[in-house]
């Protein structure tokens, strides 16, 4: 039986397993991270975008960068930036240029039309809204999510230098 708001559809969540209450947190954090982005995705395609390209965008709201400054601003690596900036390019969001100083190295600035598709990306505040309107405690999700990326997070620079 269907209870309230339960269309029935549990996006295959269910199917041939445990429900989710029995889930390992990995699995649960991992699906549920997928079912976010599948939204935002979709929400960032009509604004001609992907998450990549968000992330780059955002990043050059605060100031231009080289291709490797900007991977390593987007915790991405250089070759994906690569490929992020061609469709950047091709779609007027950015613009690369040769650095005055060094004319081996290309600037990498956001364009009118990319601060644009930024602004439209960012101003229904889908994102967060996706998420909470999905959970009854946001804030404390949002601070789970925060200790946990951050200790994360440092457990990645330790292993770089060991």
């Amino acid at each position: 039986m269907e209870g309230p708001g339960d269309d029935g559809d549990d996006g295959g969540v269910r199917r041939g397993g445990a429900s989710p209450s029995q889930w390992s947190m990995g699995r649960l954090l991992s699906t549920a991270a997928r079912m976010v982005e599948r939204e935002w995705n979709a929400h960032l395609a009509e604004c001609h975008l992907t998450h990549a390209g968000l992330l780059a965008l955002d990043a050059l709201a605060r100031g231009t960068h080289t291709q490797r400054s900007l991977a390593a601003a987007c915790r991405v690596e250089e070759q994906t930036m690569r490929r992020v900036l061609e469709r950047l390019e091709r779609d007027g969001y950015v613009r690369r240029t040769r650095d005055g100083a060094d004319r081996r190295r290309l600037v990498i600035e956001a364009t009118d039309a990319g601060r644009e598709a930024l602004r439209s990306a960012l101003a229904d505040d889908v994102a967060n809204t996706i998420v909470e309107s999905a959970v009854t405690d946001a804030d404390s999700l949002r601070g789970q999510l925060t200790q946990l990326v951050n200790r994360l997070s440092r457990g990645e620079d330790s292993d770089r230098t060991a």
